[in-house]
């Protein structure tokens, strides 16, 4: 049976707009011990687009930091800010009390409701409940071998889901220590990793991009990682080679979707695979499926289907769209193209919805990406699909280069042209000095197609 978002509405939601911290971390424990749904709150969206979501999920309550009071000014909820609770008295008199008793609460109650950055369009509410979140967090223990000797980097918004499960909920399974950075910096991270003796770290790859910029790390710095995991977007070839070879760093790919609580697959260093994202954690399965929902042998492409315990209930107040995504035996349609081979490793071609149409031929932006991400002079690029009245679409190309290095764009183009088929080739590589990016760092490709 198809599952259904109705215990949405059973207890109050409250809503966090905090930094990564241990005041973000008090106030998420908080509210799910009094029995209230947590709805972390993205500070950097606009406020229109915050009202918009607080009107959607009903919020009663935010907890925040006057540092945000302009922002939140016109959403219509109460404030609570922190600095002004009495929170050393009430540290104080906790000592005497004894603690409330832990929530009533059953696995497949809503816990979370996180909303999604809208790359494609308006904002949806993903409910995660308990199940899904402890589920997907014991998974990526068992997975990568996590104990809690580790020292986790908290780098990552803990708005976003995979900074919520990797940077608050793993850790605090596990008893370990996190040091949270409100802020990214290239060289805070350095910093840190080498003070605080960091062993697991959990970035996006335009993260660890930033890194290699950085002309005063060195390997010495890295010495205590045991894990540099990348997530969140693609990883390109040059950063991951770039990693290694500086810092002496493999690192670690990760897929997943908000909708799946986030880790769905780990390339972990004992079982690498190169050009794969690795394989499902525990308890999760993976397949590809044709375009009429027939799951397709090892080794095919297809649309990435996901079931297990970390699947979303379904998308708050949204029943279309969550029948669109979920099928009634329990699958998610994750919109993501790719294969899984007869070992269970699973290699991503890009998204569903992205796929350019040349002349009826389908063409893979991530296949063009590769290969201009191989060019020495560029540091990342872009692919989308442009309308062409002759062939109805041709893919163009967005291109950064690296810091002094200089290419033109008919070097670009020809560079594509020795390593593509002809349809292929972009009918324009523009270079720019970046890319639009959502929070988390993850590219926004529906604002380039904007510039076209």
């Amino acid at each position: 049976m198809r599952r259904q978002v109705e215990r949405a509405t059973d207890y109050p939601r409250v809503g966090l707009m905090l930094p990564s911290s241990a005041g973000f971390a008090g106030v998420f424990f908080g509210a799910l011990w009094a029995g209230r749904t947590a709805i972390p709150l993205n500070f950097l969206l606009n406020s229109a687009e915050l009202r918009a979501i607080v009107e959607d999920a009903g919020l009663d309550a935010i907890f925040t930091i006057r540092h945000f009071a302009d922002l939140l000014h016109e959403v219509p909820a109460r404030k609570v800010f922190l600095e002004e609770l009495p929170l050393k008295r009430e540290m104080i008199l906790e000592r005497f009390r004894r603690p409330p008793p832990a929530p009533d609460v059953s696995p497949d109650d809503l816990a979370v409701i996180l909303y999604t950055s809208g790359t494609v369009g308006a904002p949806k509410g993903v409910c995660l409940t308990y199940r899904n979140l402890r589920s997907n967090a014991a998974a990526c223990i068992e997975a990568a071998r996590l104990t809690g000797r580790h020292r986790f980097l908290g780098i990552l918004p803990l708005f976003h889901t995979f900074g919520l499960t990797a940077m608050l909920i793993v850790p605090a399974a596990l008893g370990a220590a996190v040091h949270y950075l409100p802020r990214f910096s290239p060289a805070s991270i350095v910093h840190a990793v080498r003070d605080q003796r960091i062993s697991v770290v959990m970035a996006v790859a335009s993260m660890y991009g930033a890194l290699l910029r950085l002309k005063e790390a060195s390997r010495d710095d890295f010495q205590t990682v045991a894990y540099a995991i990348s997530g969140g977007e693609p990883l390109p070839q040059t950063v991951y080679d770039g990693f290694r070879e500086r810092f002496g760093l493999p690192l670690v790919q990760g897929y997943g979707l908000t909708e799946t609580a986030p880790v769905v697959s780990l390339d972990l260093p004992w079982a690498h695979r190169p050009g794969t994202v690795g394989r499902a954690v525990p308890g999760v399965r993976v397949a590809a499926f044709d375009d009429f929902g027939r799951q397709l042998p090892p080794g095919q492409e297809g649309e990435l289907w996901i079931s297990g315990p970390n699947v979303m209930q379904g998308y708050y107040r949204r029943p279309e769209d969550t029948a669109a995504v979920l099928t009634r035996d329990g699958w998610f349609k994750s919109g993501d193209l790719g294969t899984v081979d007869a070992d269970g490793y699973i290699r991503i071609t890009g998204r569903k919805k992205e796929l350019i149409i040349v002349g009826g031929d389908n063409v893979y932006p991530r296949e063009i990406e590769t290969v201009l991400d191989a060019h020495p002079a560029v540091a990342e690029s872009a692919v989308v699909g442009a309308p062409d009245a002759s062939r109805g679409e041709v893919p163009v190309a967005f291109a950064v280069l690296k810091e002094g290095a200089a290419a033109s764009e008919v070097e670009l183009r020809e560079h594509c042209r020795g390593l593509l088929a002809g349809y292929k080739v972009p009918r324009r590589v523009i270079v720019r000095s970046d890319l639009p990016r959502g929070p988390t760092g993850k590219l926004l490709k529906r604002k380039l197609k904007e510039l076209l």
